[in-house]
């Protein structure tokens, strides 16, 4: 099998407390191909911006730790490279586009300015070199009127036109992966569409690996191939988008598509059908107070004894969809004794 462009086994970040060990990231593995585009979804606090910038060594905390694991990019361990090592990588190799376009731009820089400088420092162009190239990145993002642009400062810039100077940004020295961490917050429906469809673009055009990490199960079931659902600081469901989508194992998996919301089109008298948004009972816990058991336990619909005890195990079921849990676990068993006793 062909080696993965990223490859993240048993990752932990834990943040350093007064209260105790913080586990952000408890246990994270997977995959993401060249030219791949990889899904992380959940809920806020659930880990998954704290992945990405574990990838990066971006954590920007004094009491923030890689406390194990491995993060292999291209074959090799991105956690024993030197700080000077990863600058190179950060912007080269790997991209990151933030959530909030304003903070990743300079206000007192035009955005050309800012374009040029990444280009300079991991390219070595001279300025008039990364000026046609940052022109170059401009137009791959579809900014309008890229001349005028690049003598803006961000200010002048709408919401939708500062993301793509991010995304621009990122993308200038052609990097193999991509973290897009909530690129589409704060933007309104017709912008987060045009966004999205332009990730895709550069992902189909440039080959472009993508990790995408987002609340948001609409944009996971339109632009990425596998999904990660995080939960607690861990995967609890793992798999092909069409797959998870269609039949998600997991009851929080569930519950999140259960929570996306629906048009109803059910006539009802003179009226149309109400339906109350679902949502999942209770709120997610905190990292520093999980205990054994599964994580989920407390707002699961379906929890029996052993969850609140013992570590669900990892259950497979169709092609390469894995989830965590007791309940699926039963079900496998059962489908197995039954499929042994009529085989008998």
């Amino acid at each position: 099998m062909t080696e993965p462009l990223l490859r993240v086994e048993n990752l932990q970040t834990h943040f350093a407390s007064e209260l105790g060990t913080i586990k952000a990231v408890d246990g994270v593995s997977f995959d993401i191909p060249r030219g791949g585009i990889l899904g992380m979804v959940g809920e806020s606090g659930s880990g998954k911006s704290v992945t990405g910038l574990s990838i990066l060594r971006l954590l920007g905390s004094r009491n923030a730790t890689i406390a194990g694991g491995r993060i292999l990019f291209r074959g090799e361990d991105l956690l024993t490279k030197s700080e000077a090592e990863m600058r190179a990588i950060r912007g080269g190799s790997i991209s990151m586009v933030f959530q909030n376009a304003m903070t990743s731009l300079d206000p007192f820089f035009r955005v050309g300015e800012q374009l040029v400088e990444v280009l300079r420092l991991h390219q070595g162009l001279s300025k008039k070199e990364a000026r046609e190239k940052a022109l170059n990145a401009l137009e791959l993002v579809r900014i309008p009127d890229p001349v005028a642009k690049l003598k803006s400062h961000p200010h002048q810039l709408s919401g939708g036109q500062r993301q793509r100077v991010v995304v621009a940004l990122a993308l200038a020295c052609e990097p193999d992966l991509l973290i897009a961490d909530e690129p589409t917050t704060a933007l309104d429906a017709t912008v987060q569409k045009q966004i999205i469809e332009l990730l895709q673009e550069i992902n189909q055009e440039l080959g472009t690996a993508i990790l995408m990490v987002t609340h948001d199960m609409g944009v996971v079931a339109h632009m990425c191939r596998t999904v990660a659902v995080m939960y607690a600081g861990r995967i609890v469901e793992h798999g092909d988008v069409a797959d998870v989508l269609r039949t998600p194992q997991h009851p929080y998996t569930r519950g999140l598509m259960a929570s996306v919301p629906r048009l109803r089109t059910e006539a009802a008298g003179e009226g149309h059908v109400r339906q109350r948004l679902y949502q999942i009972g209770g709120s997610a816990p905190l990292p520093l107070r999980l205990t054994d058991g599964c994580a989920f336990a407390p707002r699961c619909p379906e929890v029996g004894p052993e969850c609140w005890e013992v570590d669900p195990p990892t259950v497979a079921s169709g092609a390469g969809q894995e989830a965590v849990c007791h309940r699926r676990a039963e079900e496998k068993a059962e489908l197995t004794g039954v499929a042994q006793h009529v085989g008998a």
